[in-house]
């Protein structure tokens, strides 16, 4: 258990009491390590990422006042990410990561680890959250030769972009397109080697956990000037996935490389 895990667990219980006494606030679902099915992986980065399911119509009377939120006066701030996404972040640096919205707005949210900690009488939260984990293993169903396309689409647009001088957009290409889908590629060529902890929602947390070598060669990459990693990714790739396997788009990846001057 982490340092300061009886906080973490403080938290936790004033959060569900936040919730219980808010007159529009029905559910509560604990995400990610918050939740009991991981709490054996939290240790101190762990954040809270939770939902808090409001009352039918009421999202947005809720969302504008989140003086709810627990410890209210250890806030230094909140954020607004997107219509219904916060972010929360108290005075000794933790962190809340959280939806505030109605069910039918979660209709599509990915759920892995996952604890009801306040649900209505017609268990809506329960039923949220079951539909959450299906969405979330329907996308967990990875299609390693289309990644490996994307990874060199990806690659083949960021250098081009770097090349006009748009470094910035084209190192994003590089740095997050490009190597989430190397992620996903490599986890869905060898799927038997992705843990029961991997993330559903995204292929790289754990990563390293569960590829230690590629996770070594990817983050030695990421830290070179944006073409020279796009060059060490597209190694990488070729290095992890053309080794026979039919599913290797190995005349696109020739050329990708004769375009750049590889």
């Amino acid at each position: 258990m982490s340092r300061g895990s009886g906080r973490y667990e403080e938290r936790i219980a004033a959060l569900a009491a936040a919730v219980r006494e808010h007159p529009d606030l029905v559910g509560l679902v604990l995400l990610g390590s918050a939740s009991d099915d991981a709490a054996a992986r939290r240790d101190e980065w762990s954040d809270h990422d939770f939902f808090a399911l409001v009352r039918e119509g009421a999202g947005p009377r809720v969302r504008p006042d989140l003086d709810w939120l627990p410890d209210r006066d250890e806030l230094v701030l909140t954020a607004r990410e997107g219509e219904i996404g916060f972010a929360a972040v108290y005075a000794d640096g933790h962190v809340f990561e959280f939806a505030v919205a109605e069910t039918g707005e979660l209709g599509g949210a990915l759920v892995n680890e996952a604890t009801v900690h306040v649900d209505d009488p017609a268990a809506s939260v329960a039923a949220l959250v079951a539909r959450g984990r299906e969405n979330a293993a329907a996308a967990d169903r990875i299609d390693p030769a289309n990644e490996a396309r994307l990874v060199l689409v990806k690659l083949l647009i960021g250098v081009g972009r770097v090349r006009r001088g748009e470094v910035l957009v084209g190192g994003q290409m590089i740095r997050g397109w490009a190597v989430q889908a190397l992620a996903r590629a490599i986890r869905g060529r060898f799927p038997e080697r992705s843990s029961a902890a991997r993330d559903r929602n995204d292929a790289l947390r754990r990563f390293e956990h569960d590829f230690p070598e590629w996770g070594e060669r990817i983050a030695g990459a990421l830290v070179l000037p944006a073409e020279d990693a796009a060059r060490a990714l597209f190694s990488i790739a070729r290095d992890a996935l053309d080794d026979g396997w039919p599913g290797f788009p190995r005349a696109a990846a020739a050329a990708v490389a004769r375009r750049l001057g590889w």
